[in-house]
C-alpha cells in the first residue's frame, strides 16, 4: 500500500496552519506543520517532505530567503503563500525557485487541486522515459538528463524553466497561449495565474538569450501568445 505524500506547510499563523493540516488530511496526504523557517529546514532535511507551502511572512526568517536556501539542496515542489498581493513578491518567490504563488485569503479546495497538479505531474517525471535530444545550432536541450547546454556551456535551470522550455521547443514554431502552457507544464488552466508564465519566460530569455530584449528563440506571439524559434 503506498504511503499518503507528505506536505510540509511552514506557517507561524496558528489559525491557518490548522485550518491547512486539517483540509489537507481529510485530502489524503499527511501534513507537517512548522512554525518557522529553522523548523521548516529541519523536517526538510529529517522527514523528506513531498510538497512545500511556505507563507512569506515568518518570524526569523523572510520567505524568499528561506526559499532560496530551500533550492540550495533540493528540488521539491514549493508554493508560496502571501497576505502581499505584488507582483514584485511574486517575482522575486518564483525567481528564487518557488513553482507556484497564491495570495491570502485563498480557497482551500484551489489550493489542494494545485498540490494534486504538481505532484500528479512529478510522479509522471519520475517514470522511465526514452531518451530525448533536442537540438537547435548550438543549443542543446537533453531531456533525459534535464541538461541544457549553449556552446558547450551548462545552463542553470529551475526544474519549471527546463519543462517550460522543453514544451515549447519539442513543439517548435507551434504558438501556446499562457493558459495552454499552464496546463502542459504546471497541470492546471482555470486555476492558475497567467502571469507565472510572463515570470518564467522573463527567466529562460534572460539565461539563454543572447539579447533578451530581442529573442532569438522564444518569441512573443503579440495577442496569442509564445512560441520557440531557431531560425
Amino acid at each position: 500500500m503506498n504511503r499518503p505524500s507528505k506536505i510540509l506547510v511552514i506557517e507561524d499563523e496558528k489559525d491557518i496552519s490548522r485550518v491547512l493540516k486539517d483540509y489537507i488530511t481529510i485530502s489524503g496526504y499527511e501534513v507537517l506543520v512548522a512554525e518557522n523557517g529553522q523548523d521548516g529546514l529541519n523536517f526538510i532535511d529529517i522527514l523528506s517532505p513531498d510538497f512545500i507551502i511556505l507563507d512569506i511572512m515568518l518570524p526569523d526568517v523572510d520567505g524568499i530567503e528561506l526559499c532560496r536556501q530551500i533550492r540550495e539542496t533540493c528540488d521539491t515542489p514549493i508554493l508560496i503563500l502571501s497576505a502581499r498581493g505584488s507582483d514584485t513578491d511574486k517575482v522575486l518567490g518564483l525567481g528564487f525557485g518557488a513553482d507556484d504563488y497564491m495570495t491570502k485569503p485563498f480557497s482551500l479546495s484551489e489550493l489542494v487541486a494545485r498540490i494534486n497538479a504538481h505532484l500528479r505531474r512529478g510522479s509522471m517525471e519520475n517514470k522511465p522515459k526514452q531518451d530525448e535530444l533536442l537540438q537547435f545550432g548550438s543549443l542543446i536541450i537533453d531531456k533525459k538528463a534535464y541538461k541544457v547546454t549553449i556552446e558547450g556551456q551548462e545552463i542553470s535551470l529551475s526544474a519549471k524553466e527546463f519543462e517550460l522550455l522543453y514544451y515549447l521547443s519539442k513543439h517548435k514554431n507551434q504558438v501556446f497561449s499562457k493558459s495552454q502552457l499552464l496546463d502542459a507544464v504546471w497541470g492546471y488552466e482555470t486555476l492558475g495565474d497567467e502571469s507565472t508564465i510572463t515570470v518564467y519566460i522573463r527567466r529562460l530569455r534572460e539565461k539563454l538569450e543572447p539579447d533578451p530584449s530581442n529573442p532569438m528563440y522564444i518569441k512573443t506571439v503579440w495577442g496569442v501568445g509564445y512560441k520557440f524559434s531557431s531560425d
